[in-house]
């Protein structure tokens, strides 16, 4: 399930965890404990990638962007980043901060549309 994670990524994924930003905390706050019907990690490992949050059942990602993600050297690796956790069959949706703190309920939706149970 961790799809071939370091022990260094391990470590490193603890710490997000502990300093994760506001948007990331206010929606994991939204979606933790089977809120939306289906279980999420947060900052889950996925080869050399850490995931924001992860729902291994439906093999969906979420990720949560700061404003330097319109970095054009940022939206180049997560743009590489995303094709390659899509090799493992895993779909990849990216919401921004502003999104999430200010409409928290479109982002929820939009959640709910990509929750799909993969009977694999």
């Amino acid at each position: 399930m961790y799809y071939n994670a370091s022990l260094a990524m391990h470590e490193n994924a603890k710490v997000l965890r502990k300093n994760m930003t506001e948007a990331e905390d206010r929606l994991w706050q939204r979606i933790r404990k089977e809120k939306l019907g289906v279980k999420f990690r947060r900052q889950h490992m996925i080869d050399k990638y850490i995931a924001d949050f992860y729902c291994h059942e439906c093999k969906l990602v979420i990720e949560v962007d700061g404003g330097y993600h319109n970095n054009p050297e940022q939206i180049e690796y997560d743009a590489n980043r995303t094709f390659e956790i899509e090799e493992y069959g895993i779909k990849v949706i990216r919401f921004t901060n502003e999104e999430v703190i200010s409409n928290i309920g479109w982002v929820l939706q939009e959640i709910k549309k990509n929750i799909v149970i993969n009977p694999n």
